[in-house]
């Protein structure tokens, strides 16, 4: 019997490392991301991408991964390189492996094409069939439109992710900067898209994570962007720097003092709900009232909360008769 996956795993910071650069692969271990993928595609030089595959095998088999997400980052199915790179890194370091992203995702068929090559190799190396996880990047016009149907096409997606550069560039956006606003458009550019695939993750139970931003030095810059995605509900961003790390892990989680109130109201609302508090459908939390869609809000935060490792300040005390 299996065991069932984890595909709601924290992903509140999703670190980028070269799969060709041993140095940075070596540093990323000791690095507080959530997840930490290994590229293959647009950070590994064409002439780099052969060495590379077995580089990050070595790196995965051999490192100390402890507490991080494992992904590597595949070639896209348009070029010449995906089918080896899935090959050589799955048959090689499949048991340390959690999911591979596919990038510039333009169709559902592009992800059943991968799901069925890791099923092949899964069966042929005796892994257990399913485990590896796929996210699926969005980096076009196609792919955005084709979302709803990605999101839909494997149970083995965990995330879909927005890729800003290649995007932007796709639809001809008028912008050098990566992730900030064009010049001339008063209103949130990005607002549409990154709204359309938070929907196509939620509606299939998936993660919904942002892509990166480029002026590695600008911290607060980073904070303001990731802060603009956190706020519709996105579950991480990815990183490009260690000194954005803890700047995502902050912005992706909740306050302590929101952490505290989510808690204290699943405590209070399953106590009003029994027979002891009285069987209510609602109740009152100090000047608050709390019924079944406060429970869903808090669940949420409260979840976001546990993943973070947050401890809580506060407990809730049952009312005197």
């Amino acid at each position: 019997m299996t065991t069932p996956v984890n595909r709601l795993r924290p992903r509140r910071s999703c670190l980028a490392v070269p799969g060709s650069n041993p140095r940075f692969l070596e540093k990323a271990q000791g690095l507080p991301a959530d997840q930490v993928f290994l590229d293959l595609e647009d950070a590994c030089a064409p002439l780099a991408k052969p060495e590379a595959r077995h580089t990050i095998v070595k790196f995965l088999n051999e490192g100390d991964w402890t507490g991080k997400t494992r992904v590597v980052r595949v070639n896209d199915w348009t070029t010449e390189w995906t089918y080896r790179d899935v090959v050589t890194v799955v048959e090689g370091a499949g048991p340390n492996l959690d999911c591979i992203m596919l990038p510039k995702v333009q169709s559902a068929e592009q992800i059943v094409a991968l799901d069925l090559l890791l099923t092949q190799i899964e069966k042929t190396m005796g892994f257990e069939v399913g485990r590896i996880g796929i996210e699926a990047q969005i980096e076009n016009a196609q792919g955005l439109n084709n979302v709803n149907a990605i999101a839909q096409a494997s149970p083995r997606i965990e995330t879909i992710i927005f890729g800003p550069a290649d995007f932007m560039a796709s639809i001809n956006m008028k912008s050098l900067v990566v992730g900030e606003q064009p010049p001339g458009y008063p209103a949130d550019a990005y607002h549409y898209i990154l709204m359309k695939i938070l929907m196509a993750a939620r509606a299939n139970n998936l993660q919904a994570i942002d892509g990166p931003y480029l002026q590695i030095r600008n911290v607060d810059g980073f904070r303001e962007v990731a802060g603009r995605a956190a706020a519709l509900g996105f579950d991480g961003k990815w990183v490009l720097h260690p000194g954005q790390v803890d700047a995502a892990n902050e912005v992706f989680s909740p306050s302590q003092e929101d952490y505290d109130h989510a808690e204290l109201i699943l405590d209070a609302y399953e106590y009003y709900t029994s027979e002891a508090g009285g069987k209510k459908g609602s109740a009152m939390l100090g000047d608050e009232m709390i019924d079944e869609a406060s429970r869903k809000m808090a669940l949420v935060v409260a979840g976001k909360g546990r993943a973070a490792g947050m401890q809580r300040t506060s407990k809730f005390d049952i009312p005197e008769a």
